[in-house]
């Protein structure tokens, strides 16, 4: 974690966790990046109706993409507590290749451009997200990638750890934070995202006031909408078009996890279940957008957490930004509140929910774009 002003933890503390956010520079790379669509954690919602894919299994099966968290990591990891309760690291990747291009060049290297920790509760019937900013300094662990080692660093951005390492690192950066052992990975790309939501005919949300930017093309009125793909990648990459907004990563992420809510809305009454056609149409497009660790990849397992979600609508769903502080030698960075950080991991880690308090004093969650979009 960031070490700087007291509020980063030292290594032997690495167990209590923290978070951060922070604003996002201005380069031109910076402002295209988009966002993780943390639903992905939910993107097994859309897999809903189980044992209906078995025509389809080996053609969906085939679409699905695995890394093996488990071999790359080790015994190196926090302790697997078997209390009922799951934890998902999801992930949304901003490489440049292929049909991202569009988006920018590819710089060799992808990034995660937001990070959420989905904790699901005990009973599967509520569940809280966590999301960690991008621009969060910490103190990243040695990783290893395709065989070499990969030296950890002090201060250096959360989102490094994608790039460098790939998802293993992503994990072994988290659990290093939050002293919480992820039980699986899920990340999600530019051109899967926007497919997702053309495949399921696209999010309604209602704004309040315009929302006009010309970096990530998005001109809406006040009044309700339907999004299709890329209005909703839009909406999720969007900083400086909300009016109150303080244009930086922690309003994003205010627009992020509404859009979330609302994305779990549409899902359930799109009426999958109901029109065979349109559950394949989407369960292969989901398929096709995600990357999973290898306990996840295969449908028969994406379909079995499912289910195990099934029961959680947007109303149990707490939604919150890891507690951060705005880095006084860099406005552009954010740094971890550990008090209130060791809060939110320690209730987590208890399968409890996360204090009211763990918020004080947190630069996160007063972005300034909460109430513009329902």
């Amino acid at each position: 974690m960031a070490d700087s002003n007291g509020t980063a933890q030292t290594a032997e503390s690495r167990a209590r966790g923290i978070r951060a956010t922070g604003r996002r520079r201005k380069g031109p790379a910076r402002r295209r990046r988009a966002l993780t669509i943390t639903l992905c954690a939910l993107v097994s919602v859309v897999l809903l109706g189980g044992a209906g894919l078995g025509y389809v299994y080996f053609k969906l099966n085939g679409n699905l993409k695995g890394v093996d968290i488990n071999a790359a990591l080790g015994h190196d990891r926090p302790k697997n507590v078997d209390d009922g309760s799951m934890d998902i690291l999801v992930m949304g990747s901003d490489s440049r290749a292929g049909k991202n291009d569009e988006y920018g060049k590819d710089e060799g290297g992808a990034r995660s451009d937001t990070a959420m920790i989905v904790h699901v509760y005990k009973g599967r019937k509520k569940a809280s997200v966590v999301s960690v900013p991008r621009d969060t300094l910490i103190k990243r662990p040695d990783c290893t990638k395709d065989g070499r080692t990969v030296t950890g660093a002090r201060r250096v951005m959360f989102n490094t750890a994608f790039e460098v390492g790939g998802p293993a690192c992503a994990v072994k950066t988290v659990e290093s934070i939050s002293g919480i052992r992820m039980d699986h990975f899920i990340e999600v790309d530019f051109t899967g995202f926007k497919k997702l939501i053309d495949a399921l005919g696209g999010v309604e949300i209602t704004t309040s006031k315009a929302i006009n930017d010309d970096k990530s093309h998005l001109h809406l009125e006040p009044g309700k909408h339907t999004l299709d793909g890329e209005q909703s990648l839009g909406l999720v990459r969007t900083r400086h078009g909300v009016p109150g907004g303080d244009g930086s990563d922690l309003g994003r992420i205010q627009l992020q996890q509404t859009f979330i809510k609302a994305l779990m809305n549409q899902v359930k009454n799109v009426g999958v279940l109901t029109n065979p056609t349109k559950l394949y149409d989407i369960a292969d497009t989901a398929t096709k957008a995600i990357t999973t660790d290898t306990d996840l990849n295969s449908v028969g397992e994406l379909t079995g957490l499912a289910k195990s979600l099934g029961n959680i609508g947007s109303e149990n769903i707490d939604m919150m930004t890891l507690p951060v502080a705005y880095d006084t030698a860099d406005p552009d960075r954010v740094l971890p509140l550990a008090k209130q950080s060791r809060l939110v991991w320690d209730a987590l880690r208890q399968d409890k929910d996360i204090p009211k308090s763990a918020i004080k004093g947190s630069a996160g969650d007063k972005g300034g774009t909460d109430n513009y979009v329902k």
